[in-house]
């Protein structure tokens, strides 16, 4: 009797085991699934560990607040393609979210993004480029001309000047160097400007070739930032570093504007609520890994050089911005924002957000 009553008892158990499935965790799945609105794909062609780490939060994040609505998968260091391929895809929608730097061949309005001799610090930055921001107002605009919605930014910090030769600590001593440049029309406006009548001459190369030109000697130098210097291992092929912070880095986190517009109002909170707490973190991690970097680059043997504010002036007139300003800057403004003197009012409110911030 109790070898049967084993045998049907382990029958009985099966059968709960079946319903049970049945009943209750095979719908459950499904309720999960039919959850599920969106899929999306987030992608990004640079390596940089802290940025990517931040960008994964992100997603991370989203999927979160939006109570599983959306999953999004993040892909990095180019597996999704180069730079101007995922900028393309996004603004098709192929692709849903990317990270980006605004040439102006792919957004008009992107050199005020980082335009020179503005944004300086990490206080700064988190007032102009936040939702409420004056840089990133415009910036959205400037995207939304061509298809992306903006998100959020992730900074890598001040950009200083390497090179292989001497210590740059006047302007005078840009005298012959070659140097990289990008497609950052404001940037290799404001470095022409500032090495004027040296003989330094601008070399357009892709970012992660940078290596390889200063170790061929294709080039003397660029510009370049604390993260960079270790992260992409700059500092193996520069000698000397001037932390001139005569520019800000700031990528753009962006995703399909059509698919944004048609998002309802609490997944749009949601998405932003997610890249505020990612930039936040993204700002934390980079301004705690600095000295660090510091460290690392001055045993290694990199001599760096900190210019005094009466040093950094010199270069900052010598850049001529009100010029670069009126060359680069101000026919989009005029054009996206007519009638109304967006130059000013830019440079008034980035002007405030210096003065509300203690250097």
């Amino acid at each position: 009797m109790k070898r049967k009553w084993v045998r049907h008892g382990g029958i009985w158990i099966g059968l709960a085991a079946v319903i049970f499935l049945a009943w209750v965790v095979m719908p459950a799945l499904a309720d999960a699934q039919a959850k599920v609105d969106y899929r999306w794909r987030a992608a990004s062609p640079w390596t940089q560990k802290t940025r990517n780490d931040s960008i994964t939060l992100f997603t991370e994040l989203v999927n979160k607040y939006s109570n599983g609505r959306i999953q999004t998968r993040f892909q990095h260091s180019g597996l999704l393609g180069t730079h101007d391929e995922i900028f393309h895809a996004v603004r098709e929608g192929s692709i849903e979210i990317g990270v980006f730097a605004p040439y102006v061949n792919l957004v008009p309005g992107g050199m005020l993004n980082w335009m020179p001799w503005t944004i300086g610090t990490y206080e700064e930055a988190a007032i102009a480029y936040g939702p409420d921001g004056i840089i990133f107002k415009v910036m959205d605009d400037a995207y939304g001309e061509v298809g992306h919605k903006l998100l959020w930014s992730s900074h890598y910090g001040p950009y200083g000047i390497g090179d292989k030769v001497r210590l740059i600590k006047t302007p005078d001593d840009l005298k012959n160097l070659k140097l990289r440049v990008s497609g950052s029309l404001g940037f290799v406006r404001t470095l022409e400007n500032m090495g004027k009548g040296t003989g330094m001459t601008l070399h357009t190369i892709p970012w992660a070739d940078i290596y390889n030109a200063l170790q061929t000697g294709v080039v003397d130098g660029c510009w370049s930032l604390w993260p960079s210097l270790v992260e992409e291992r700059h500092y193996e092929v520069l000698k000397y570093y001037t932390d001139l912070a005569w520019g800000w880095d700031a990528s753009n986190i962006t995703m399909n504007r059509k698919l944004w517009d048609s998002l309802s109002q609490d997944l749009k909170d949601a998405i932003m609520r997610a890249g505020k707490e990612a930039e936040a973190r993204d700002m934390k991690e980079v301004q705690a890994s600095i000295d660090g970097f510091k460290k690392k680059i001055v045993d290694a043997g990199l001599q760096i050089y900190y210019p005094t504010p009466a040093d950094r002036d010199v270069f900052r007139k010598k850049a001529n911005m009100p010029a670069v300003w009126k060359e680069l800057a101000t026919p989009w403004l005029d054009k996206t924002y007519p009638g109304q003197n967006m130059t000013e009012k830019m440079l008034s409110e980035l002007d405030k957000v210096r003065a509300s911030v203690k250097r």
